[in-house]
């Protein structure tokens, strides 16, 4: 890549991206119409592990399956990172006992018993992932930003990406915003849900919608829940000393749930509700990869964009600055629809 580098979008994907361009030595430009990480960042679960359903097969299946490892170079790069490796138990979420796959085992009630003593009925079995853990998505994207920062980027906050401009041979020269044109030899949307429309100024279709994804926060006693928990009535983790947070669809059941599955949860309280609409490519699988029909343009779009983030922003870097072909990318690309 040669000339400066304008990243559309600083959730953490985009961020990511920009942290390990600029650490890589390129000129980049991060500009988002918020401040990083408060879109749909901010509303995800945030649980970093493949969980005992997770698709191991498709285009992403070799992404996925480093999750943790990138999570952990992260850390040693970015020290400080609010990451929690606390582990998670998956039960009931089928019938039978499922396969435990790599880094998981099937434990029993006393296991399970004693790694979330609340329990009141630990089931007869679980799935236990010891590598799993859990982030602040706000948290890691601001330190993402802050390292793109020490290596030189640009960061821009509240200044809307209002469209795309090309010169006059068609290729890709920046990016409009509401403070201004931004140069940019190169632009990687990595703009959630607005990617399609972004991209749809210049005739390029990307088939990504909103989902939407509903979380509640609880007030609860401190260690209440030692792990991150998945069955199904939902996936809870404690997010603060004080709090739990649950990914379900509807908050009194979901209180009533809680409170009826850990003894000493009878004063846990909901304290709010937060919706996200997460992108969602047409056939859930991350879009990432240059637009054949504008030179310069690069997409960057997924769901699971908390988990993959560090593995996806790493390997566009080395597309993007080192001229790198990256295999593990190669099913992702925008012209599979």
């Amino acid at each position: 890549m040669s000339g400066p580098l304008v990243v559309a979008g600083a959730g953490i994907v985009g961020a990511s991206v920009a942290y390990h361009a600029a650490r890589a030595g390129a000129d980049v430009t991060l500009v988002d119409a918020g401040r990083p990480g408060a879109g749909v960042t901010a509303n995800s679960f945030a649980w970093i592990g493949l969980g005992p359903s997770a698709v191991r097969t498709g285009p992403a299946a070799a992404l996925r399956a480093t999750a943790t490892q990138e999570y952990h170079r992260l850390e040693a790069e970015l020290p400080g990172l609010p990451v929690t490796w606390s582990g998670s138990l998956s039960w009931g979420a089928a019938d039978g006992v499922p396969e435990a796959g790599p880094g998981r085992e099937i434990v029993d009630a006393a296991a399970v018993a004693a790694l979330e003593p609340a329990l009141r009925q630990p089931p007869e079995w679980a799935v236990w992932a010891p590598g799993d853990g859990a982030v602040d998505p706000v948290g890691v994207t601001e330190r993402l930003v802050e390292g793109a920062r020490a290596h030189g980027a640009r960061v821009l906050t509240d200044t809307p990406v209002t469209a795309l401009r090309r010169d006059a041979t068609g290729r890709v020269a920046g990016v409009d915003t509401a403070a201004g044109p931004l140069s940019g030899a190169t632009v990687v949307l990595a703009a959630g849900v607005a990617t399609a429309a972004l991209g749809a100024q210049l005739g390029v279709r990307v088939p990504v919608g909103p989902s939407p994804a509903t979380l509640f926060q609880f007030r609860a006693p401190d260690g209440l829940v030692r792990t991150v928990v998945n069955n199904r009535d939902f996936d809870l983790r404690q997010s603060a000393t004080d709090r739990l947070l649950a990914a379900a669809d509807s908050p009194e059941p979901t209180l009533a749930a809680v409170r009826s599955a850990f003894r000493g949860a009878a004063d846990v309280e909901l304290l709010g509700t937060r919706l996200g609409l997460r992108p969602v490519p047409a056939d859930g699988e991350p879009i990432v990869g240059p637009v054949a029909a504008v030179p310069g343009l690069y997409v960057a779009v997924l769901h699971s964009a908390v988990t993959l983030a560090p593995a996806v922003g790493r390997l566009v870097a080395r597309e993007l600055v080192d001229g790198a072909v990256e295999p593990s990318l190669a099913g992702c690309r925008l012209d599979r629809f």
